[in-house]
């Protein structure tokens, strides 16, 4: 039965289990138009068979051959509903053959059920089942349930299971070919080379052990900042193709990525020997995929690298700094403690006797109880050194941490900024522009030539980060630290990305989530098949309406 087992095959159109009482109630429940239809029956049998065929066919989608088919439970479900108090006298129903055949021709019409061979509901169907082949990714079992999905639906009884499987075989074939030859097509028009190019990514170079395709499918394995540029590199190593040439708005991406992972899963050799069109078709998406996964792959080394061997390791390196003065910070705040009972309890008896403070005579009982003038003074300076900053401080000590990382980020600076593949919406302009220049700022040689503030985009310097740039002792006065300006960039790039202000194209973990709205051309080019496919056929006011009677 070419892509059905054969279990598959023996459920279609069969009661295969007892149905569950939801299903009881909602396909076996008689209303009073029900009834008045089955009341015209003569005799029990007649009416419990006849009410059994109605509902059958709700339920299944179609007539059995033998109507009595069906389990006792639902034999014994509807006897209830209709008051027969013997349900096994539906045992005679059958006794005259035609009259079966005769109670489903009246159902059928009562109840507006179509033949599966009706012309008009056949180019129905195959608009349905061509739509829904074309715009999702299904397997052909899921695509025939979608099938038997949509005639139960439309009333449309069901055909032979060997006849619904043929159409849909079809109907998977032509979207396949169509599909392969969509794309190859488009990959010739955007230049007529292409294929061939593709084909070479096949061929392993000369002492090498695989091919130009199975390396660029090898992703980044460490976090480093020449990890980082190797990443970018790939990157532009596979954007040489310039796929974006390749015009592909009428293909469903879902088809698309479906195509790749067939690629993907295949050894080059196998690719080889594949039929054109399809060869060139399974190629074209495979590098796409490999585009948007390789700038994918560089970004998350991007995050990873500057939260694990930036962002950590300045905030690990500020609470370090402050760990290692613990010591000498406690010893300083018992000499402070000290002095203040001291002095605290040499006031509280002044004020006791009423006398004149005596100013001498309280650092005469500092030294003699706590120690020396100075040390006391030693102590003070020392709270002022290491006492743990504010909220404020604490942060701009971390950024001076992080300008110090600066070498980590340095390697992959002029590929970053110099990459095609970000974009930014309008809250990540001005940092997108700062990050292409970050290829000239790395280039430049600052001891020979200070950088100036005017040559940088100040506002991008947030408060925690301008004592860092603006204010570095080693350099000349007025100078800003380059280093730091530089890591303060990618900060902000970093927080962007996260936000989505900054995006990357093509991709699919990085990308703009508004780009993936069609709207327009785009929409125009698969409204159709997308419609079809979710048998959505009535004018978009008359389909809201429904839903909202619906929820009513």
């Amino acid at each position: 039965m070419e892509f059905l087992t054969d279990e598959q095959a023996g459920a279609y159109g069969r009661f295969v289990e007892e149905p569950t009482r939801p299903e009881m109630e909602r396909f076996f429940y008689l209303d009073d138009v029900d009834r008045r239809l089955i009341g015209k029956r003569r005799g029990d049998h007649n009416r419990l068979g006849f009410a059994l065929q109605m509902c059958t066919v709700r339920y299944l989608g179609l007539f059995l051959e033998d109507p009595l088919d069906v389990p006792w439970s639902v034999v014994a479900y509807v006897a209830e509903h209709l008051g027969v108090e013997d349900p096994s006298v539906v045992k005679r129903y059958t006794e005259r053959q035609m009259t079966a055949y005769e109670h489903a021709w009246e159902i059928r019409d009562a109840y507006g059920y179509h033949q599966f061979e009706d012309a008009a509901w056949g180019r129905r169907f195959r608009t349905f089942l061509h739509g829904r082949a074309w715009t999702h990714a299904e397997g052909p079992v899921a695509l025939f349930n979608q099938a038997v999905g949509w005639l139960r639906r439309n009333r449309v009884l069901l055909p032979g299971v060997s006849a619904l499987v043929r159409q849909v075989a079809e109907v998977r074939t032509v979207a396949e070919r169509r599909l392969y030859a969509t794309v190859a097509n488009a990959a010739r028009r955007a230049d007529r080379s292409l294929p061939d190019d593709l084909v070479a990514l096949l061929q392993v170079p000369e002492g090498k052990r695989i091919s130009e395709l199975e390396r660029l499918r090898r992703p980044p394995t460490r976090t480093t900042g020449t990890s980082m540029a190797k990443a970018l590199e790939r990157v532009d190593e596979i954007s040489a193709f310039h796929l974006d040439r390749v015009k592909l708005d009428k293909v469903p991406p879902n088809r698309l990525a479906t195509l790749a992972r067939v690629g993907l899963g295949s050894k080059a050799p196998i690719l080889e020997r594949a039929r054109e069109p399809r060869r060139t078709a399974l190629l074209t998406s495979v590098v796409r995929h490999l585009e948007a996964s390789a700038i994918d792959d560089a970004l998350d080394v991007f995050a990873l690298l500057m939260q694990v061997k930036l962002l950590n390791v300045a905030k690990r390196a500020t609470d370090k700094e402050w760990l290692a003065a613990r010591p000498r910070l406690a010893k300083a705040s018992r000499t402070v403690q000290a002095v203040y009972r001291l002095w605290s309890e040499q006031l509280d008896l002044v004020a006791e006797a009423g006398a004149d403070l005596d100013a001498a005579a309280l650092f005469l009982a500092l030294e003699t109880e706590v120690g020396p003038r100075a040390e006391v003074e030693a102590a003070v300076r020392l709270l002022d050194e290491l006492l743990p900053p504010g909220d404020d401080e604490s942060e701009a000590e971390m950024r001076r941490q992080l300008a110090g990382r600066y070498s980590t980020v340095r390697p992959f600076l002029s590929l970053l900024g110099e990459s095609s593949a970000l974009g930014a919406a309008s809250g990540g302009k001005r940092v997108l522009e700062a990050v292409k220049r970050l290829p000239a700022l790395s280039r430049r040689k600052v001891k020979a030539k200070p950088l100036l503030p005017r040559e940088i985009d100040q506002k991008l310097v947030p408060p925690a980060w301008k004592k860092a740039v603006f204010s570095n002792p080693d350099l000349p006065p007025g100078a800003v630290d380059r280093d730091a300006y530089a890591v303060c960039v990618l900060e902000q790039l970093h927080k962007a990305l996260g936000r989505r202000d900054v995006f990357a194209s093509p991709s699919n973990r990085w990308a703009d989530p508004r780009a993936r709205l069609l709207d327009g051309a785009q929409w125009e080019a698969v409204q159709a098949f997308v419609l079809h496919g979710l048998s959505l056929e009535e004018p978009v006011a008359e389909h809201l309406a429904g839903r909202v009677r619906a929820l009513d």
